[in-house]
C-alpha cells in the first residue's frame, strides 16, 4: 500500500505531533464554535500555512457535520501531472497519522469521470488538500477521503467532472461532503483583496460555476482555487444545493499586520 509522506510538514505546519495538535487546537479555539453542527452538500476552505488561514479553515471544520466519507477537490500549484488527477488507493501520512484513501469511492468516481487519471505527481508535492487533514483528524478519527488536484483548462470540463462527482454522491447510501481547497486574491493590497475577494464570492454564494469562472478570468483576481471551486459548485447544484453562506472572511495581513501585500481566505458553507 503506497503511503504518502507530508510534504509541507514543518513549513506550513507542525512537524512534531505534539506541537502540531497545539497548534490545530488554536485554530479552533480562534473562533465561535457553534451551539450545533450544520449538516452541508460542500464548503470552501483556505490552505495557507495553518499559521495564516487554519483559523478561517477550522471555522468550516467546527461547523459542519464531517461524514465519514469525503471528496477534497484542490488545485495545482505545482504544475506536474494530469490535469484532473485523482489518487484511489494508499493513505496520506500526516504527523497525526494516517488517512486511508477511500478506494471505493474513488473507483465510482474514475467510473463516473473518465477524465479524472491516477496520477500520484499532481499530488506528491501539492500541500492545497495536505493541510486539510490535521484539521479533519481533530474533529473526527474514522474518516476516509478522495484526493482530487485539478488544473482543467475549461469551464465545460470543471462542469463535467462536477456532474459526475453529484452522480455518485447521489448513489451513495453514506453521506459524502465535498470540500474545495482555495485561498482568494493574491499579494495585493488589503484594501484590493478584500474588493476582488467579495466580486469571487459573490458568485460562489449565489451557486453560480459560470459567473464564478468569469468573474475571476475577467476580474484579473488570482483566486488559485477558482477550478476546484467551479467543479464543486457544478456539483453542488447537481445534489440540489440552493444557497450559500459565507462564515468567515480574512487576509493574511491579519495574522501579520502587513496590509501592504496579503492573501485572502474565506470559509464558505454551501448547503
Amino acid at each position: 500500500m503506497r503511503i504518502r509522506p507530508p510534504a509541507v510538514a514543518g513549513t506550513f505546519y507542525e512537524a512534531e505531533p505534539g506541537r502540531l495538535r497545539r497548534q490545530v487546537e488554536s485554530c479552533f479555539a480562534a473562533g465561535d464554535a457553534p451551539a450545533a453542527r450544520r449538516e452541508v452538500v460542500a464548503a470552501v476552505v483556505p490552505h495557507a500555512g495553518l499559521m495564516y488561514s487554519g483559523a478561517v479553515a477550522a471555522s468550516v471544520y467546527a461547523t459542519v457535520e464531517i461524514p465519514r466519507r469525503m471528496i477534497l477537490l484542490g488545485p495545482n500549484h505545482t504544475g506536474r501531472g494530469h490535469t484532473a488527477a485523482i489518487e484511489s488507493s494508499g493513505a496520506w501520512h500526516t504527523p497525526l497519522g494516517d488517512v486511508p484513501i477511500d478506494e471505493d469511492l474513488a473507483a465510482a468516481l474514475k467510473s463516473a469521470a473518465p477524465m479524472l487519471e491516477e496520477d500520484h505527481r499532481a499530488h506528491d508535492r501539492e500541500h492545497s488538500l495536505e493541510v486539510q487533514l490535521p484539521l479533519l483528524q481533530a474533529m473526527r478519527e474514522d474518516f476516509s477521503f478522495v484526493p482530487i488536484c485539478l488544473s482543467v483548462p475549461t469551464l465545460a470540463r470543471c462542469e463535467e467532472i462536477g456532474r459526475a462527482i453529484a452522480s455518485v454522491v447521489l448513489a451513495s447510501e453514506d453521506p459524502i461532503a465535498i470540500f474545495a481547497s482555495s485561498d482568494f486574491n493574491h499579494y495585493e493590497s488589503q484594501q484590493i483583496t478584500l474588493r476582488k475577494d467579495l466580486e469571487a464570492i459573490e458568485p460562489i454564494l449565489a451557486l453560480d460555476s459560470e459567473a464564478l469562472w468569469r468573474t475571476v478570468r475577467d476580474g484579473d483576481i488570482s483566486m488559485c482555487g477558482s477550478i476546484p471551486t467551479t467543479t464543486m459548485l457544478a456539483a453542488a447544484k447537481g445534489l440540489g444545493a440552493t444557497s450559500g453562506d459565507l462564515l468567515r472572511h480574512a487576509t493574511s495581513g491579519d495574522v501579520s499586520g502587513d496590509y501592504n501585500s496579503v492573501v485572502g481566505y474565506a470559509a464558505i458553507l454551501i448547503s
